[in-house]
């Protein structure tokens, strides 16, 4: 379950981070990959802490784990700030 976890989370990790960058705009969108990554960070850190390690990964697994609290928190900026309006005169 270690293995596994941590390729379907790296994997999911790099896409999720390359497809913010190209629509940061898109408040929905980061809302979405917000509530998306706590679900990640849930399941990323509960299988580090409660499953067997795998000492070939296990480094990678926790640093994967942290740089994934940094994108969602990032997500997190651009989803929940405010657009400024510009109403005409």
């Amino acid at each position: 379950m270690f293995t596994w976890s941590f390729w379907i989370l790296a994997v999911w990790f790099v896409v999720n981070a390359i497809w913010m960058w190209f629509d940061l705009d898109n408040q929905q969108l980061q809302k979405t990959f917000v509530w998306i990554n706590v679900v990640a960070l849930v399941w990323g850190f509960g299988v580090f802490y409660g499953g067997t390690s795998v000492a070939n990964l296990s480094g990678w697994f926790q640093a994967l784990n942290w740089l994934n609290v940094i994108l969602t928190a990032t997500q997190c900026y651009f989803g929940y700030r405010k657009l400024s309006q510009h109403k005409p005169a």
